[in-house]
């Protein structure tokens, strides 16, 4: 009673412009018509399955299915299955039944369960025939189809799993039309005379064209759903890993452009400090040979290196500006403010002051295992200890809902097997959380860790247990 055309008429994919050409040419011809068969696979690639939450959803779509199906078939029972041709009902059940459950595997073994659907078809329709039109019935044969064209790995294999299964209904047709009763049933249901035509042409012709055209568009229509679901999960992982490749091929492209960026700016520093160092080593050595004989032309040269020099410092800073700026911080532009010396562990107590005034209550305690170990640190570590402390309070006002904040900078010796190892540690903590709106650039926490490394030192930065956040950095002294 199925019927249907064969797979590569169902879903024959049409040609693409570039291939009009060839259509001129017998060999072009048939080049063509093997690429839009729709067994060619494009490439290799395999749907993946529905894993174990599909397989549940599937047992439960099954399940109601099958319940609105009995339903149906009951609802049938009553007024189109007449007199004694009602038929067993637990037997019209089980064999509807026996259609259904394998749909669960549909998805997981999708050319098994269309073929073992088939087999079922036909059975059944042998068997227990007054079930064979049930709405259900044929709408449970439908999906076996449509899920092995949409879900098939192999699709070799499916193709030809399809064309047997196309071929084994056909013939099953044939055979029903010509060698059983199913012409004379028909004459007799519609009240019809052998030999009267009330329409173009004569009822045979007609009830084989109409029922290959209802079986065509059966499985036609199952063949192509199918192959429309499968294409669509196949662009939509093609898409899903261009994205990827776009996002890595982002992210590469932008740590190029910072690492030709750093190098531009190495290459302008170098140029910067080979200059000038070049200009005072020269003025140096004309001072040597000069001072005793022409000291008028030896202080000129001392003011050349001064000049020389603090030009240097001046440009060097600029550069650095430059890599140190954001979108919401530029680079220190204040003359007077450049040329103040750089801050260390006694600016400490004016920054804590600064924030105070600002709103922030900073208490700001000090630690010494020794007396006089924070007076010893170099200037480097200190000016380090300086800036996390300005980066960790700066977090606190624009980033957190503190209202106040503890500071805590402290010495000690941790015993190594090396011998033992002194340390200096400050500690930012608050209370608050985060404040919605306000995320940074996070150049500024990068900062506070690249010090740390630079002093050979470990960071602990991030959320604490009881609430707030914590900014603790350990240098290490040499």
């Amino acid at each position: 009673m199925i019927e249907t055309p064969l797979p590569g008429q169902a879903a024959e994919r049409p040609l693409g412009p570039e291939a009009s050409l060839e259509r001129r040419g017998l060999a072009g011809w048939f080049r063509n018509l093997r690429q839009s068969m729709p067994w060619r696979a494009d490439d290799e690639w395999e749907r993946p399955g529905p894993g174990a939450e599909g397989l549940r959803r599937d047992i439960v779509g099954v399940g109601i299915a099958l319940v609105l199906s009995a339903l149906m078939l009951e609802l049938m029972r009553g007024f189109a299955f007449g007199g004694e041709e009602t038929g067993n009902p637990w037997k019209q059940h089980l064999a509807q039944a026996v259609l259904f459950l394998p749909l669960i595997l549909r998805r997981r073994y999708p050319v098994a369960v269309m073929v073992l659907s088939s087999a079922t078809f036909l059975v059944v329709g042998l068997t227990v025939p007054e079930i064979f039109g049930q709405i259900g019935f044929q709408a449970a044969y439908f999906a076996s189809l449509y899920s092995a064209v949409a879900w098939a790995r192999n699709r070799r294999i499916l193709w030809l799993g399809v064309t047997v299964v196309v071929a084994a209904m056909a013939l099953w047709i044939v055979l029903n039309l010509a060698l059983s009763s199913g012409y004379d049933e028909m004459i007799a249901a519609f009240g019809l005379k052998a030999g009267e035509s009330y329409g173009l042409l004569p009822p045979m012709t007609s009830y084989a064209l109409y029922t290959f055209v209802v079986n065509a568009a059966y499985f036609g229509g199952a063949i192509m759903f199918g192959m429309n679901s499968w294409r669509s999960a196949h662009q939509r992982e093609q898409l899903a890993d261009q994205a990827v490749q776009l996002e890595c091929q982002t992210a590469d492209l932008a740590r190029k452009a910072v690492v030709e960026e750093r190098l531009r700016i190495a290459r302008e520093l170098h140029d910067v400090v080979a200059h000038h160092i070049a200009v005072i080593g020269v003025q140096a050595g004309a001072a040597r040979r000069v001072m005793a004989k022409k000291p008028e032309a030896a202080a000129g040269a001392l003011q050349t290196i001064e000049a020389s020099s603090r030009d240097a410092v001046a440009e060097m800073r600029a550069l650095l500006g430059v890599l140190r700026s954001t979108d919401t911080e530029s680079p220190e532009t204040d003359p007077d403010r450049q040329r103040q010396p750089e801050p260390d562990i006694d600016d400490l107590p004016a920054l804590v002051e600064e924030y105070r005034g600002n709103g922030l209550a900073v208490i700001f305690n000090q630690v010494e295992d020794v007396p006089g170990a924070l007076a010893g640190l170099p200037a480097p570590l200190a000016l380090s200890v300086y800036r996390t402390v300005q980066e960790s309070l700066a977090n606190v006002r624009r980033h957190s809902t503190a209202g106040s904040a503890v500071v805590a900078l402290r010495t000690g010796t941790t015993a190594d097997p090396a011998g033992n190892q002194r340390w200096v540690e400050v500690e930012t903590v608050d209370g608050g959380h985060p404040r919605h709106g306000t995320a940074g650039s996070g150049y500024g926490l990068r900062g506070v860790r690249e010090r740390a490394a630079l002093h050979r030192g470990t960071t602990e930065i991030g959320p604490r247990d009881g609430g707030g956040w914590r900014v603790r950095v350990r240098f290490t002294l040499r």
